[in-house]
């Protein structure tokens, strides 16, 4: 099992981008249908096996070691629940964090088409994401955070759940955190925003309490809205 590990986590990724796309001779025939590197499957495969790479706490790869590949006891899920994680994102000045088993992608800022007759502060439109449009949501407006005017967002979060995919517009991404589903905290009473009623529960990141946003809640709540 080490030995499949790591021939996987050594195993190279074709970075077809740098020699037929985009920064190579744009010899790639995909070129013609998607324009940019960025915006082909091809890409957004590699950044996620690129994700996938992010090395788990020497704790859980000694767990994941010493268990039973064959076995679905106590042990594997112990060993499952200790490699949960989540994306970190920073919207206005609240740090959060979404699970990655909901994260298609992280893109760039792009136009925005505004939605007649919607009703919803939160939804901000609809955006063009790999020639389908989806629906933009500000969690800042649904989480009342804006103190102040509005700002372009940097990147835009690319979200699916249940079938649905919806975008939130993020003012930075850290990365990945990995957690132990033991370590997740109970949320305390004296947040003041909105967030507090979507957070499923407080992570310890980087020597402060983040909030870990309940997806499934969020969606529920968005979807009632937009029907």
């Amino acid at each position: 099992m080490a030995n499949a590990s790591a021939a996987w986590q050594s195993a190279a990724i074709d970075d077809c981008w740098n020699r037929i796309g985009t920064k190579g001779d744009s010899s790639c025939p995909l070129l013609q249908q998607h324009v940019r590197c960025l915006n082909c499957p091809t890409f957004a495969s590699a950044a996620m096996q690129q994700l996938d790479r992010v090395p788990a706490s020497a704790e859980v790869a000694q767990a994941w070691g010493q268990a039973d590949v064959t076995g679905l006891g106590e042990g594997s899920a112990q060993v499952r629940q200790a490699q949960a994680s989540a994306l970190v994102v920073r919207i206005g000045e609240e740090w959060l964090a979404i699970a990655t088993v909901v994260v298609q992608e992280v893109t760039e800022a792009r136009a925005l088409h505004s939605l007649p007759h919607q009703r919803n502060p939160a939804i901000q439109g609809v955006l063009n994401i790999r020639g389908a449009l989806r629906i933009c949501v500000s969690l800042a407006q649904l989480f009342q955070l804006t103190t102040a005017p509005a700002k372009p967002a940097a990147q835009l979060l690319v979200v699916h759940h249940e079938g649905q995919t919806l975008v939130f517009p993020v003012d930075e991404v850290a990365g990945l955190h990995r957690y132990g589903g033991d370590t997740l905290a109970p949320v305390p009473t004296t947040l003041a925003h909105a967030a507090i009623q979507y957070t499923r529960g407080m992570l310890d990141w980087r020597g402060r309490q983040i909030g870990l946003l309940d997806h499934d809640l969020l969606f529920y709540v968005l979807n009632r809205s937009m029907t």
